[in-house]
């Protein structure tokens, strides 16, 4: 995606003008990035968007097409809102700060930082917006696509969410998220080519209804299609017509030397048919044509037709993937807030001590159980060793809730991705992002993937940090 200056809140632009006014251009500062509640009300989220997201900030230049625009822009009372000093030092503007992130396709947590921005104050705050755009979507579809892989067994998922989707630009950061999250394929033909994903897709009812009858519909496409037939077996009714019909084609196939790859069901009773179409193809020998489902599809209604014994092989997912729908809102709620100041630690103070922050640059270390299970996480200051010993963690939300972690293995998790305006890293591949989400789900205790009522993972602040938060709070700072 073209990285484009303008797209961010206009406030973004306002605060910048107003810390240049005020003689804060050599300010520097720290933010944190993160999400206070798990999506979905689960017990998880994948980290993702993080190369979208580095890529956009590294790339923001401000055109002459939008300082023209900005330069038009006046006060309530007809004078120029942002002073010709300003818009020259956006004209020179470069991302020169640094990021540190957690990788893309992790496993992370509410209330531990997913990305952390240091620089100058102006150019951080300028960069709020474009950040939380990509990781804040990209993280939510991907979590939801694996919740829905997590449900189907780890079956075959396909992202079928273009035409529903939220505009061209999230139908297409929807795809990568989903590919990330557990999709094997998409049927929107851009995300696959630019992402490297595979591209899935049978046809619509218009087809089978273009042709005099259903049976030369099928017979039709198989001659186009001959060695990846799937056939949509539901236009007229899949046991007394979709199904004998594809069976006739499927036979046909089979004296060319071809095979018949998959029927699709788009409606109706998805258990039922396809355990009775299962039945049916087994019994006549097609054990090998596959079955997929397909119609407003999500975990919830996959883990119910899983119960009901359904036999699907693949799972065609659409609108209920793309726009992020589910129990607790379509939307991450991620934020990004100041943590220090011109090298000083800071704090937001709320009355909802869920929306207090945490001060200070930060390490995240994760700690595995001598099984290769995740523990817990602990969120301490930058400058703490936590490579051994024991490691008390406070939970902030109740802070009579601790526990100490003496688990010997333990991973650094947030790691310098732009250092000065430099990328210092070599991003992943796609298939490098999705085997570590897999690899990481593995090390998640099936209690933390529950639809509902998850359990509820251990993120802590160590006790270093939260004496910080504590003496912070105390002085008001």
């Amino acid at each position: 995606m073209t990285a484009e200056a303008l797209l961010t809140d206009f406030y973004e632009l306002t605060m910048a003008a107003g810390y240049f006014a005020c003689g804060k251009a050599s300010d520097t500062a720290t933010f944190d990035l993160y999400f206070r509640q798990n999506p979905f009300r689960g017990g998880y989220a994948i980290a993702a968007g993080l190369e979208d997201a580095v890529r956009a900030v590294l790339d923001l230049r401000f055109h002459s097409r939008d300082l023209d625009y900005l330069a038009g822009l006046r006060s309530a009372r007809g004078r120029p809102l942002f002073p010709e000093a300003f818009l020259r030092y956006l004209a020179e503007f470069r991302f020169r700060g640094s990021i540190r992130a957690i990788p893309e396709g992790t496993v992370v947590f509410a209330n531990e930082p997913l990305l952390e921005v240091s620089g100058g104050l102006i150019e951080c705050q300028i960069v709020e917006t474009v950040l939380l755009c990509h990781i804040n979507f990209q993280t939510l579809i991907a979590t939801k696509a694996a919740r829905i892989w997590e449900a189907a067994g780890r079956g075959t998922i396909v992202e079928f969410g273009l035409r529903r989707a939220q505009g061209p630009d999230g139908a297409v950061s929807a795809s990568r998220a989903a590919y990330i999250g557990g999709a094997a394929g998409t049927s929107n033909v851009l995300g696959a080519a630019r992402f490297g994903i595979p591209p899935r897709g049978t046809q619509a009812h218009s087809w089978v209804q273009s042709f005099a009858s259903e049976l030369e519909a099928f017979r039709a496409y198989a001659r186009c299609f001959p060695d990846d037939c799937v056939l949509l077996v539901d236009t007229y009714d899949v046991l007394a017509s979709g199904l004998p019909n594809a069976m006739v084609v499927a036979r046909e196939l089979q004296q060319q030397g071809g095979r018949l790859a998959g029927i699709r069901i788009d409606s109706g009773d998805l258990a039922f048919l396809s355990r009775r179409a299962r039945e049916i193809l087994d019994g006549a020998g097609l054990a090998h044509v596959r079955i997929l489902a397909s119609n407003e599809l999500d975990e919830y209604a996959i883990e119910q037709i899983m119960a009901q014994g359904g036999r699907i092989d693949s799972w065609g997912v659409g609108t209920k993937l793309v726009t992020g729908e589910g129990i607790g809102g379509s939307a991450l709620g991620g934020v990004y807030k100041m943590v220090e100041h011109n090298g000083r630690p800071k704090i937001k103070r709320s009355n909802n001590p869920a929306k207090t922050t945490n001060p200070g640059s930060k390490r995240v270390v994760r700690f595995y159980s001598e099984d290769g299970m995740m523990a817990a996480d602990a969120v301490g200051a930058s400058s703490e060793d936590l490579a051994g010993g024991e490691v008390l963690i406070v939970d902030p939300a109740n802070p009579l809730r601790r526990k100490t972690l003496t688990e010997t293995r333990r991973v650094e998790l947030l790691h310098d991705i732009v250092v000065d305006g430099r990328l210092v890293c070599d991003f992943p591949s796609m298939e490098e992002i999705r085997d570590r989400r897999a690899a990481e789900l593995d090390r998640l205790d099936p209690s933390y993937k529950r639809l509902l009522n998850p359990h509820e993972y251990k993120v802590g602040l160590t006790l270093k940090l939260w004496r910080l938060k504590e003496e912070l709070l105390e002085r008001k700072a």
